[in-house]
Order: structure tokens, then sequence, then C-alpha cells
């Protein structure tokens, strides 16, 4: 057998390669195909099957040469070792069991499945109706077992050597304070990239091209949010439209790297691209899906857990287990809280932080996670696990804190050590600045790091992740130039996507040549990323919105692997390129000033040794912000004071010492401003205003200054303090004294 799954050009017939084959009974743990340098341990956990087949398959994965029977059964896991074995075998299972949907079982051994620990997966899938465990169009529906063996149209699992040799990488360990999110897609962010050879690009060798990177490290942020990157599968309704599950959020491996992404045959791609991001001091943060996978429902396909145990792996309802509790909207829901399906969640999640180095995770739909069958609970299981895991534990921990299950919203609800995606940030921003009425009280709140939500429990500013777009929505440069979506492309007749988009198109659908719309659109742009990124937690941003980037009013992009979604490098415009000039100037002024990014909520407390508060709410009159002001909803101007002489835990801090004045204005004309006068204050610089994006140095202005607020933008000033006076016996001293 070693010649027949250590090398290419095997020989010999299915019945040689069983006479020659040796299996041991092996060990129950660890789960998966494990390479020990003299041979590979299987192991599958099934608490229901009464048989485990292992097949062995050549190393395209297109001949099935053997299937060998696991010869052990121990706390309900299969197993078996396998002596010749070697790194670079292909494998998959056939399971054993009974085939009754009625009581939740669905074992079919027609059905070759895939390991839900592999770690590579070699082939595509091939949409057929032999995938599916049921006969289709039969009048019983799902309760009659279809007998075609479907391994020709399976991907299959390859048994890799995770040797790789780091050297002196290292996790940046960004703080959460400075910490930048940057979310792109791997594959639309290099395939019209001019710098990415062809054959690298929409790959891990692709994203990790020198100039990729660079740029990148260029803007100043500190981290890249990677789309799902797990092996995922494309749904049958959109291969048969010509389409493809672009996102990727259609999982079946959480462990493997999804092939596409790969250019050539081996993991270590993604290791070399970790590498290099972490050479230039950026860390790699995964959007990964846990809550639910590819199979589908009752009517999906049968892939992989559906056919290994189908009642542990998925929720199902309890009055009928033939279906599903779909708590995702994508048919299924993965069962968190059964001990082994928690077991490979936080297997894979270490797997990608120890083996492959990543330096955090965005959860999809992350109630699922928190939720056992009484509802959710964050002292569950997942999230008890990962908060007393020494290894996950120090891993940036981000929760997309919704889903459609009872009680799925749960913004706030997660537990310390846990970042949350904040919609409420993005949909009181956009509004605000679109000039709806009545938004400062909220707007206020959002500026603070929303601590109505997240002030408790001793979590800090940084749990609140504020972001004014992502991959699911409108672009920046569409959030300004559509007032309804244009999903057209996708095939729904553009049912698809959100409506709510709080978006403006200033006068015109779509794009235009009016020069004052244009230049109105620009500014709007300028205003939504400085509010970003001068706002308390930690902010993300959607790769392209930099430069402009736009999908043609597309809010759902999903299924558009194509120009729609791509990023036209070589297509920015004059007007792009000034608004990557603003990006970068707006972070680099967040990155240099604590003051915008502090480890404790901003929550107007009074120092009494000086006198001043953290955070003073200003009136365009340069008053502080009375009640009654509060609700006149026709206010459309503010001013946020923060003093950095305010702190209060007796700890110097004198980089955060600084006073900072944020002004913004949605109303449509110019606001007059006062300048505050502030204790020790001489003047006030304006370090940044989007009305005068062409201002490279600051502004001197003497308190008291009437400072017309043009319409529609935002500056920030920063206070000169008055020189300090002289005690005697200070200063120059006169010669031989």
């Amino acid at each position: 057998m070693r010649d027949l799954v250590g090398a290419p050009g095997t020989r010999g017939n299915a019945a040689q390669v069983m006479r020659r084959s040796r299996v041991e009974e092996g060990l129950p743990y660890p789960l998966g195909a494990t390479w020990d340098g003299l041979g590979v341990n299987f192991a599958l956990f099934s608490a229901n099957a009464t048989k485990v087949e292992l097949c062995i398959f050549d190393r395209e994965g297109k001949r099935e040469l053997e299937r060998i029977e696991l010869p052990e059964y121990t706390d309900e896991v299969w197993h078996g070792y396998l002596p010749d074995a070697r790194p670079g075998t292909v494998y998959g299972y056939r399971v054993h069991g009974p085939y009754d949907p009625a009581a939740g079982h669905r074992f079919n051994p027609h059905k070759l499945l895939i390991d839900p620990y592999a770690k590579a997966l070699v082939g595509p899938l091939k949409w057929s109706d032999v995938l599916f465990g049921y006969r289709l169009g039969s009048a019983r529906g799902d309760l009659v077992m279809d007998r075609r063996d479907s391994a020709a149209a399976m991907p299959k699992c390859r048994v890799v050597d995770p040797a790789f040799t780091w050297g002196r990488d290292r996790h940046p360990a960004t703080p959460w304070s400075r910490t930048i999110v940057y979310e792109t897609h791997l594959r639309g962010y290099t395939m019209r990239h001019p710098a990415v050879p062809p054959h690298l690009r929409g790959t891990f060798a692709g994203m990790m091209q020198r100039e990729v990177v660079d740029y990148i490290r260029s803007l100043g942020v500190t981290a890249v949010e990677l789309l799902p990157c797990h092996a995922f599968v494309d749904d049958r309704n959109l291969v048969e439209k010509n389409l493809r599950n672009y996102w990727g959020y259609n999982t079946i491996g959480f462990f493997a790297p999804d092939p596409r992404y790969l250019a050539g045959p081996v993991i270590s791609e993604f290791k070399e691209m970790v590498a290099t991001f972490h050479d230039a001091g950026i860390e790699v943060i995964l959007d990964v899906v846990y809550n639910h996978t590819a199979e589908g429902n009752e009517l999906g396909p049968t892939l992989s857990m559906k056919g290994i145990d189908n009642a542990s792996y998925y929720r199902l309802m309890p009055d009928d287990p033939r279906y599903y509790i779909n708590d995702t909207g994508t048919g299924n829901t993965l069962n968190l809280s059964h001990p082994r399906v928690l077991q490979m969640v936080t297997d894979s999640l270490r797997y990608w932080v120890q083996e492959m180095h990543v330096d955090g995770f965005r959860f999809d739909l992350a109630t699922i996670l928190g939720r056992e069958p009484y509802g959710f609970d964050e002292g569950g299981g997942f999230l008890d696990s990962c908060r007393q895991d020494p290894i996950l534990s120090r891993a940036k921990l981000i929760a997309e804190p919704w889903d459609i299950g009872p009680g799925g919203y749960q913004v706030g609800g997660f537990p310390p050590g846990w970042a949350e995606w904040n919609d409420r940030y993005r949909d009181t921003v956009r509004a605000f600045w679109k000039g709806d009425e009545g938004k400062l009280p909220d707007l206020a709140a959002r500026l603070t790091a929303s601590g109505d939500f997240f002030n408790k429990r001793g979590r800090k500013p940084w749990a609140s992740v504020n972001f004014v777009t992502a991959h699911d929505g409108f672009t920046l440069h569409d959030l300004v130039s559509y007032n309804d979506k244009h999903n057209e492309a996708n095939g729904e007749s553009n049912r698809d996507g959100h409506s709510h988009n709080l978006s403006w198109n200033h006068g015109v659908e779509g794009p235009t040549d009016d020069p004052d719309i244009k230049a109105l659109r620009e500014r709007q742009k300028r205003n939504l990323l400085a509010t970003l990124l001068f706002s308390q937690g930690t902010p993300m941003i959607l790769a392209g919105d930099e430069f402009g980037k736009s999908q043609q009013g597309n809010n759902n992009a999903y299924c558009q692997d194509n120009e729609v979604s791509w990023v036209d490098w070589e297509g920015i415009s004059d007007e792009g390129e000034e608004l990557l000039d603003f990006t970068r100037r707006v972070i680099a002024i967040r990155q240099a000033h604590p003051l915008l990014r502090r480890g404790r909520f901003l929550t107007a407390e009074v120092n009494e040794d000086l006198g001043v508060k953290d955070v003073t709410w200003l009136t365009p009159a340069g008053t502080e912000m009375e009640p009654e002001q509060w609700q006149d909803t026709h206010a459309r101007c503010l001013g946020m004071l923060m003093d950095g002489r305010a702190q209060v835990s007796g700890i110097k801090r004198p980089a955060a010492d600084k006073t900072l004045l944020l002004v913004v204005n949605s109303y449509h004309d110019v606001v007059p401003f006062t300048l505050p006068e502030v204790v020790g204050g001489k003047g006030w610089l304006c370090l940044l205003d989007t009305a005068r994006p062409e201002l490279d140095e600051a502004e001197r202005l003497e308190v008291g200054t009437v400072f017309d607020v043009p319409g529609r933008s935002l500056q920030l000033f920063e206070l000169t303090p008055r020189a300090a006076r002289q005690r005697p016996g200070q200063g120059r001293t006169s010669q031989g004294a």
C-alpha cells in the first residue's frame, strides 16, 4: 500500500490492494487523519453508526482503490491505523447505519462522505442527483433511500504533513485599542491586480504578493479580515444560473482551506501568506461559518455530517426529527450543544491559530453559537469554551451578534473578551449624514463606543466593532450614489438583499456628470470615513471604500464572482486617488491620538482636581448641551469635546493628555460654531476638515472664534495649551550663577 497511496502512478486492482493492506486498531484521538511519521491514524466520531468504511482513492481522487473497515469503536469514535499510509493519501468515508429520516437518521453507505476533520480536499463538487441520500422525485419524498454511488461527484480528503518552517514568525499581537480592521475577499482583491501574475490571481499566493501587502500596510490598517476561506460549496441553484457562491458562506470543511484559493497542491501556501502579513505587522482574521453547513435541510445533499451522524451534528425538530431547526435561514443549524460537535468547532479554531497562525476570527451569525435548546446564553457551552481556552482566549474573537432564530438579536449580549459587529453604529451614522432628524442623542452614544450596549462587566470600548459598510450591503460609493438596491444580476428579480439601506443618491440615481452632485458625494464619503475613524471603538473598513469602489448598486453581491465584485485597480479615478490620500491621513490621525481610541468609555465623568470632563457635548454656541436641546429633532450640528486630562485612574498617560474637539454638521447649510474656551487652552488647531480635504497643515484659531462649519462637513480640532507660568528659580540662569 505504501506505493499506492504515497506516490503518483499507482498500480494494481482493488483486490490486490486489499491483500497488501495492513490495518491496526489505532487510537480514538486525535479525530481526523493524523500522520505521525510512521503511518496515519484515522478517527471519526459517530454515535449512531453500525460500521464505518475508510475508502482509499488514487492521488487524483478519481478511482476508488480500497475499502477498509475501521476495526475499533471507542467512546463513540471509530478508528484504525494504517502503517503504510503517507501524506498525500486520498480518502473518504462510507458510514453504515439506519436510514430512518423520521427518527433523524440518514445513514447511506452509497454516499461517499467528507471527513469533518479533513485538512485538505481534492477535486470539486460536481452537482448531480447522486449526491442526494434519498430518491429524488419519489412520492414519499426523502423517506426512500437512493442507492447510487456518489463518489465520482464528490471531493475527496487528503492526508497532510503539517510540517512547516515558520522561522521568526510571530503574531503581531496588536492591542485592540490600536486595531483597525480591513475586510476583504482575497479572490476579488487580487483578480484584477496588475502586480499579481495571472496564474496566482484569486489565491493565497496572489494575496501575499509584496505589492498587495505593501499597499495594505500603507493604509495604516492593522488587520486584514478575509471572507470565508474554509472549503465551501457553490449552491446548485447558483451553478445552474452560471453564478457562484462568491462570498463562501456555505462551508463543508472546517479545517481545510478551499482548494480554489490554492495556487498549488499544498496547504502551506496559506501559511506563507500569513507569515508574509505578519512580517508586515498585519494580523490575519478569518471570517468563519460554524452555524450551518452546505448540506441544507431534509431535501439537501448528503456530503458529510448528514451521513456520518445526522442526529448528533444537527439541531433537529424535537417533535419531528425528520426536519431541521433553521435558525440560520440556510436549511440547517449545527448542534453545538452536543459535546463532540462543540469539540469539532473548538478543535478547528485551535487548528487555525496554532497550525496556521491566524490571529482571530469573525463569527458569522454568532448568536447561534451561543444558543442552547432553551435560548441564547452568554454562559453557553461554546462561549464558555472560548473564554477558558488558553489558546482561543488570546485570539481576537468578533461576533456577528444576530440570526433569525428566537432572541436572535444580541448586540451587547456577548460575554467579556468578545468584540461585536455593531449595526446600531452603521445605521445611526448613515442616517445622520443622510440628514435624518432627531439623530443627535443616538449619534453621541455611537461616537462613544455605544456604552449603552457595551459598558458593563469590565468590557472595553474596543468591544464595539464600528462599521459603515461591509461586504453585505452597499459599498461606500454606492451608499452615496443610490437610493435603491439594483440586484438584477443576481437572477432573483431584485427581490434579494436588504431594502433598508439608509442611503442617498444626492439627486441622481447612479453615475452622473453633474459636478455639484459628484463633489457632494465625495464630501459625504469623507464624512463617513472620518466619523468611523474618529469614533471610540474598533473601526472596520471595507476594502475598496478608500478609493470609491462601486458594485453598480448591487447590495447583495454574494453570487457575483466577476467584475461587479472584483477590485478594479487600474480604474481608480482621480477622485478615488484623492479619497485614498484622505483615508491614509485620517487613519494616521487616529493612530497618533490615543484620545481617539481610549481604553475606557467616555462617560462625562468630572476630574475634580482640574474641573474638566472626559467628554462634553457642545451646541453650536460653544455651550454645553442641555436636556431640552437633545430633544430638538431639527438640530443637526454637534460638538464633542474630549479632554485627555480627565482620566480618572490616577495612572499618568502623557500622550493622552491632549484635548480634541470633533464637530459634525449634517445640515445642508453653514452653521456658525463658537470654538469653546477650555481650562488651560490658548487656541485651536484644525487638524482635518472634510470640506477642505486639501488642508495639509493645521489651521490655528483663537478660542472664542466663530467658525463657519460648512454644510455637511466634519472638523477635528486640537487644543493648544497656554504656556506654563514659570515658578521662581525656573528658566535660564545668568552666566556664572
